[in-house]
């Protein structure tokens, strides 16, 4: 997928999850995320949106930290929510081609621009998804394109990071497998697990003990632990451990 193309889908999204969240009401549980209400939502998402357009504007080298949302009544909570969107989006839109800043991924991305377009295109889509869910109804659908990128940034890109908590002591090998109807081919990661980070390449490397696999866009949320996998085979231990240390 190309910058603009997750452009699209961050604007889209960003203005999905907003009237979700209204039509829900700053009150309403989030079941997707336990504790949080769709306030603790929008305050969240609004403030990394923030944070991720500081890092384009100010060109910073280093992380900043990330603030503290503001002291919002519940009222203004979806307009400023919608304010923090369309800076971000705006942001980007306007950034250069050659903008230099930080960025988080091990991997390499084609530029610190289209890294942060990504990040944030996947960051709305799932948390548009958690407004939905405490609105209720039938959610949005997410393109399989767009899931499958999503799950390799997940695998290749968060969990390649040194604070990956998906570790095994013993050596283990995991295959992912989405499912994309009209496409020739699955797209397949082996992610190979160790006391280390773990390492993810995209292809069907060796025999794997267990595999995760469903439709591309069912698994994408169920890898970002929204909804169970669609499905499971091998040894269902391996399902476990993803579910009980895969957390971002």
């Amino acid at each position: 997928m190309e910058t603009a193309d997750f452009l699209e889908t961050l604007d889209r999204e960003g203005r999905a999850l907003a009237g979700a969240a209204a039509a829900a009401g700053p009150e309403a549980k989030v079941p997707t995320c336990p504790g949080w209400q769709i306030r603790d939502l929008l305050r969240h998402t609004g403030t990394v949106h923030r944070w991720a357009a500081a890092h384009l504007t100010d060109g910073h080298a280093a992380p900043r930290r990330v603030g503290d949302p503001p002291e919002l009544e519940d009222a203004e909570l979806v307009a400023w929510y919608r304010d923090s969107h369309r800076l971000l989006v705006d942001t980007l839109a306007a950034a250069p081609a050659d903008l230099e800043c930080w960025t988080f991924h091990p991997a390499p991305s084609p530029s610190p621009l289209a890294f942060w377009t990504r990040r944030q295109a996947h960051e709305t889509t799932v948390h548009r998804y958690d407004a939905e869910a405490a609105r209720g109804g039938t959610p949005s659908p997410v393109a399989p394109d767009f899931a499958v990128d999503g799950i390799d940034e997940l695998l290749r890109g968060f969990h390649a990071r040194s604070r990956s908590r998906l570790r095994s002591e013993e050596p283990r090998v995991l295959r992912v497998r989405a499912v994309r109807p009209g496409a020739e081919t699955d797209a397949v990661w082996t992610v190979r697990l160790t006391a280390e980070p773990p390492v993810a390449v995209r292809t069907a490397d060796g025999t794997a003990e267990a595999e995760l696999s469903g439709p591309a866009d069912e698994l994408y949320l169920a890898l970002w632990n929204r909804t169970a996998v669609p499905k499971v085979t091998g040894d269902p231990a391996l399902a476990d451990l993803w579910r009980e240390r895969s957390g971002i």
